[in-house]
């Protein structure tokens, strides 16, 4: 009988194979926050391998991207337009996942497109972390079904969602805000002489989103026009994104006067032209919350149709405040807020004028947002996120 050395019989190791999630997001601010996402990730798994739908940010992270999506975003009636788009996607993803399914599918803000992105992931047995939840404790309740049907955990970033989602059954938890992952700490006020001894800078935030800076521009630039009528030598400072750059730029060339001569427009430029400013004519969304961050008044304004708005968006909307700077402060007026805006230019020119005519109101705002942004200022969101979705994968 011959007896073999087990020493000597050869080894045969299977590799591992490395977990791998699908991220799907829709526009610019969720680009970057995926894009933080994944650095975190990579901290945890070194080999993990990360696919998706999104843009720039992610694919600089290190993400195979196999549709981008950020020079598509769009909002409302312009966003419907889109779910053919979309239908496509899904459709692309879910034969993907049908020879290469990933461990887990992480879906960020959007829940136009990510719900529907989240029922597709479930039917092919793969789980999903809803990242950034839908404000749906502001309109669009009905969504609610959907949430609790095909997301297995939500990651919160404003700290009362946590309550309202576990409220209807939906697995939340507040992580913390991801806007403070990306900024400085240090957000102090640039040094040097600035308004009233110097004439005002004005910051114009139209949106991210072509079909909000389509909507917004024209009249905030009408309402710049008006302002350096009352102060000559005011600047105003646009911060785009590569989704709207060339049509800010077009709209503000084209503008029939020499007022295009006193912008100066920056690409991904938010985080070093804000704070420069005395004055934010804002958008109403997340971009309030940035300018807060950075502790610059602002008035808040969205240009919306008034058919649409007397037709369905007074009646889905449940806050009694639009802007999320002001929901936050318990839907009290800390910042003006303009919305819906339709019609004249009027009321938004007129309180501009009164801040700058009144520079205590100015400081009065800015000390107000100071404190507002205190109880929020809590840098370890993507972190968070990164180890919710650790722990929902088998481990390799």
């Amino acid at each position: 009988m011959i007896r073999l050395d087990s020493r000597s019989i050869p080894t045969c190791t299977i590799p591992l194979m490395p977990r791998s999630i699908f991220i799907s997001v829709a526009d610019a601010s969720a680009d970057q926050h995926a894009a933080e996402l994944i650095k975190e990730l990579r901290l945890l798994d070194p080999q993990i391998i990360i696919r998706g739908i999104g843009g720039a940010g992610m694919l600089a992270a290190g993400a195979r991207l196999s549709n981008e999506t950020i020079g598509k975003a769009a909002m409302g009636w312009r966003g419907a337009l889109r779910v053919l788009e979309v239908s496509q996607m899904i459709r692309q993803t879910r034969l993907s996942y049908q020879h290469d399914k990933p461990d887990l599918h992480i879906c960020i803000d959007s829940s136009a497109m990510n719900l529907p992105f989240a029922k597709m992931a479930r039917s092919m047995g793969v789980p999903v972390l809803y990242y950034i939840a839908p404000q749906l404790w502001a309109s669009r309740e009905g969504r609610m079904r959907k949430m609790r049907k095909y997301v297995n955990k939500l990651a919160c970033i404003l700290p009362f969602e946590e309550r309202y989602f576990r409220g209807h059954e939906v697995d939340a938890t507040f992580v913390g805000h991801p806007l403070f992952d990306e900024l400085p700490s240090d957000r102090s006020r640039p040094p040097g002489a600035k308004f009233p001894e110097l004439p005002p800078v004005i910051g114009i935030v139209p949106g991210s989103r072509r079909g909000e800076v389509k909507a917004n521009l024209p009249p905030l630039l009408d309402v710049a026009r008006r302002m350096l009528a009352g102060f000559p030598g005011t600047r105003f400072l646009i911060p785009t994104t590569s989704a709207v750059d060339e049509l800010v730029r077009r709209q503000v060339n084209e503008s029939a006067d020499s007022l295009s001569t006193r912008f100066e427009m920056g690409l991904n430029s938010f985080d070093s032209l804000i704070p420069r400013c005395d004055l934010v004519l804002c958008k109403s969304g997340t971009s309030t919350l940035h300018v807060a961050a950075w502790g610059v008044p602002m008035i808040v304004v969205y240009r919306i149709n008034p058919l649409v708005w007397h037709g369905v968006g007074r009646w889905v909307i449940k806050t009694k405040k639009i802007a999320l700077v002001n929901i936050l402060a318990g839907n009290t007026d800390l910042v003006p807020e303009f919305v819906p805006w339709y019609g004249s230019t009027d009321s938004v020119t007129d309180c501009a004028m009164n801040l700058l005519q009144h520079p205590a109101l100015l400081d009065e705002q800015r000390s107000a947002l100071g404190r507002l942004i205190h109880t929020l200022n809590r840098p370890g969101a993507s972190a968070n996120v990164a180890q919710m979705a650790i722990s929902m994968m088998t481990p390799p």
